[in-house]
């Protein structure tokens, strides 16, 4: 049932290549502490070290003033589940096992199997304690996909993304059990305003308001497990679900943003459509987002603490773009993916292409910033060629070792990044220098290949695959060679054809 055919890619064909001995940092007994830290739904230009002028993320600024901005980066898939699973597995959407969301009621989603290798399995077997704090999206708490299951010593969150759309749920999982948020009611993610409130009064949206807010105990728990483990090489992956709508964030975070006097009409939810209702959403947005910054000072400032900042990997990103739902999001008025064209969903540059940033004191030079394409099954190899454990990748994942660009050196570029995701219609990309190519409407048995030259055109829109015919073919070659079909999530067009 959870068999995908595979087969190995360029990149992976070409890692043993870019692995150079000129890049081993570390010895065995000195190797760094790794803490991946990833924001859900956080669009390109929504941190102010990436161009955004009104959300306050001075912690996140000062990570990229002492490490590199990666501007080229993209994240595994338009969507949560596909693009961890990207992450986790270093295998790009068309080797991957999980390729969109699908959910496993009552809780979770579909699992990644057992014969799946994670990074974190891979750490643990490097003789690190691993640890994952946040929204999971890789299986349900009684399948073979739960963290514990996959390489995790340590698991505190929402191992279910619908869960993860309330933060004021009445319980998270911790490890294979659960801990009872008491002093939640919950409140949902989904839900609209009493039958005959008055939409104008700001007590109207109180029944959104919980106590227990989530990510406040996620964030603990992340400080704990550093504690726990000052001694010992931990690795911490820390998917926050900020900041992921519902807007739910603590009033005392929306005070600094409603001082600015912004326009900014309530979300009513008019229709069903949407998630909670909130009276202020852009102070709301703005706020959660600076919460988020806060929790990634506190885990930088323990470092400090502690005395492990020197000897710690840090990276930062997001799992895609930012969401589509303007009535709860004003992605126009925050600019969220400044030029970029798409949003969540989307494999256009807006959809995928995230704010990314890695920090690591006397390797990775402060102030820095790199254009270096990239992508998510990057880091596993990048990881373990960092801690010297080079030769425990899998053959048949599709990364590249990014530390040669990390540390400064000369990389030869990317031979091509693919893309591809069952939903919004069915998608399908892939990039190869400058030249991108892109298709929609899969779903619908619809096979038309846009091209775009994005050093001339980052935002796509002039389409000039008119005027490329032989790029358009050699392109639309390397999408069939890279495509491998999946019976649980397949391209109807594409594997119709085959």
């Amino acid at each position: 049932m959870f068999a995908v055919a595979r087969r190995l890619s360029l990149p992976a064909l070409l890692l043993a290549a870019t692995l150079l001995p000129s890049c081993r940092v570390c010895s065995a007994a000195d190797r760094p502490n790794v803490i991946f830290i990833l924001a859900d739904d956080l669009g390109y230009r929504e941190l102010g070290s990436f161009g955004q002028k009104l959300i306050r993320t001075p912690n996140l600024d000062r990570l990229a003033e002492q490490g590199m901005r990666l501007t080229q980066h993209y994240c595994g898939n338009a969507v949560c589940a596909p693009s961890r699973c990207v992450l986790m597995t270093a295998k790009h959407p068309g080797h991957a096992y999980i390729r969109s969301n699908k959910s496993t009621p009552p809780e979770g989603q579909w699992p990644i199997p057992d014969a799946e290798v994670t990074w974190g399995e891979l750490m643990q077997q490097e003789g690190y304690v691993t640890g994952a704090f946040g929204k999971w999206g890789l299986g349900g708490p009684d399948s073979c996909g739960q963290p514990l299951g996959q390489g995790f010593n340590r698991f505190f969150g929402y191992l279910c993304q619908s869960h993860a759309h309330s933060y004021y749920p009445s319980y998270l999982r911790s490890d294979m059990g659960t801990i009872e948020l008491d002093n939640n009611p919950p409140i949902p993610g989904h839900a609209s305003l009493a039958k005959g409130a008055n939409k104008s009064d700001p007590k109207s949206y109180d029944p959104f308001k919980g106590t227990d807010y989530a990510p406040d105990r996620i964030n603990e728990q992340v400080l704990e497990f550093i504690r726990s483990n000052k001694s010992k090489p931990f690795f911490c992956y820390y998917p926050t679900v900020i900041p992921h709508v519902a807007l739910h964030v603590p009033d005392e975070e929306l005070k600094p943003y409603l001082e600015l006097g912004w326009k900014d009409p309530p979300f009513t939810r008019d229709g069903g459509y949407g998630y909670t209702p909130h009276f202020t959403p852009r102070a709301a947005y703005s706020a959660m987002i600076t919460r988020m910054d806060r929790y990634v000072g506190n885990v930088l400032n323990l470092l400090d603490d502690l005395g492990l900042s020197d000897n710690t990997l840090v990276i930062f990103s997001s799992d895609n773009g930012t969401t589509h739902l303007d009535k709860e999001v004003d992605y126009e008025f925050f600019d969220s993916v400044g030029e970029l064209r798409g949003l969540k969903g989307s494999l256009y540059e807006g959809g995928v292409r995230v704010p990314t940033v890695v920090r690591w004191p006397g390797k990775v030079k402060a102030g820095s910033e790199n254009d270096h394409v990239s992508g998510f099954e990057d880091w596993m190899p990048t990881v373990l060629e960092a801690i010297n454990a080079r030769t425990k990748a899998p053959a048949e994942t599709d990364g590249i070792s990014l530390l040669p660009t990390l540390l400064g050196q000369d990389q030869a570029a990317r031979p091509f990044l693919y893309r591809e995701f069952t939903g919004y219609g069915g998608q399908q990309t892939i990039r190869m220098g400058d030249w991108k190519a892109v298709r929609q409407n899969l779903g619908k048995g619809k096979i038309k290949t846009e091209l775009y030259n994005i050093a001339s055109d980052i935002s796509e829109k002039h389409d000039v695959a008119a005027n490329h015919p032989d790029i358009v073919a050699k392109l639309e070659s390397m999408m069939a060679e890279q495509h491998v079909p999946s019976e649980i999530f397949p391209l109807k067009a594409l594997d119709t054809v085959r």
